[in-house]
Formats: structure tokens, sequence, C-alpha cells
């Protein structure tokens, strides 16, 4: 659900990266906050209580164009990845343009990763949300360690309906921005469409 700014002539839009614990979720914020421009992004904040850690910050991508005069603004948020937190997953959820599922590609996260989609599809429904139905990309990371499964396999479980994925390794940046920009493109053509 997008905001408009008109004072700033902004269009304010939210991407949440969500998948299960120590997936790359935070080190593909990361990645793409050191790599940002320092006069196109906001501060990073991180909200850590003793057990969790969120982490969100907003940026003006400057190639993406604008919509009928408007500049488009990302705000990325990670959610805490252990299922315990589930209410602040949902709260995260609250108002979300788009979707990055990180699969951690090991494969004994494999349980981890399907359950962590399965309560994305459900938290997103609770929300008045289908997960078929708003922008969404799935991301293999962690595809540089040894004990990974095939993209085949990972893709069976994690991504039948075929949304856009990518192969990534978030600590080297390899497949992060790709993946970024192809859930911004799908929030900017839903935009575009008037939804």
């Amino acid at each position: 659900m997008s905001f408009i700014n008109y004072a700033s002539r902004e269009i304010n839009c939210k991407i949440v990266y969500y998948g299960p614990g120590l997936c790359g979720k935070t080190t593909n914020l990361q990645f793409v906050y050191q790599k940002t421009a320092p006069d196109a992004k906001g501060k990073m904040i991180s909200l850590a209580t003793e057990t969790e850690r969120t982490l969100f910050f907003d940026f003006l991508p400057l190639a993406l164009g604008e919509i009928r005069g408007f500049k488009t603004r990302f705000h990325l948020y990670t959610v805490p990845g252990q299922v315990f937190y589930d209410a602040s997953r949902k709260l995260i959820l609250k108002g979300v343009d788009g979707v990055v599922f990180v699969a951690d590609s090991q494969e004994e996260r494999m349980d981890a990763n399907v359950e962590s989609v399965e309560n994305l599809r459900i938290n997103l429904i609770e929300q008045g949300y289908d997960l078929d139905k708003i922008p969404y990309v799935v991301q293999y990371n962690k595809r540089d360690l040894p004990n990974i499964l095939s993209v085949e396999e990972l893709r069976r479980e994690l991504n039948p309906t075929n949304v856009p994925e990518f192969e990534a390794c978030a600590t080297t940046g390899e497949g992060v921005f790709e993946t970024l920009k192809a859930v911004a493109k799908l929030i900017l053509f839903d935009l575009k469409k008037g939804k």
C-alpha cells in the first residue's frame, strides 16, 4: 500500500525481506545500504530488543524514473527470522508493496525455508494480501557454500508459481541488486497499472 507524499512529490513503497533465521536478510540490506550513494539514502535504523532485530532504511534510486511526475522512494525492511517472533513479522508486513523471500540454500535449512514461506503466506492473508497477487521474488542465498541444494530442488519446494528467482551470495553482493531491482520493477509496474 504505497504512501504518496504530495509535498515532496514522492511515492513511498515498502519492500520486506522475509525468510528463516540467519538466511541473509540483514546481509542483503547491509550490502544495498553500503553501495547506495549517501545523498540517495536515509539512515539505517536497527530496532533491537534483547531477543530480536529489525533493520530498515529508505532510499531514492535515481535510475528508476518517475511515475506521473513523482519520484519513487523505497523503504527496505527485514523481519526477525525466528518463527516465534510472529507478531513482529505481521506488524512489519502491514502496508507492504513487495516481498523478497530469502531462502538459505543449505540442505539442512530446507525445512526452515518451507516453514518460513508458509508463514509468509499465512501472515499476508491475515493482512489482506495474497502472495500470488503482490510483487514477489525469491532469492536463493548462500550459493557459495559446499552443502547446497540445486536450484531445481529449491524451486520445487519454494517457488512452485515460478516468480522471478535469483541465485545470490549476499556476503559478496552477488545477486543482491538483481533481486532488489526485480521486486522494485514489479512494484512500479503495479503502480503504473494503478493498483
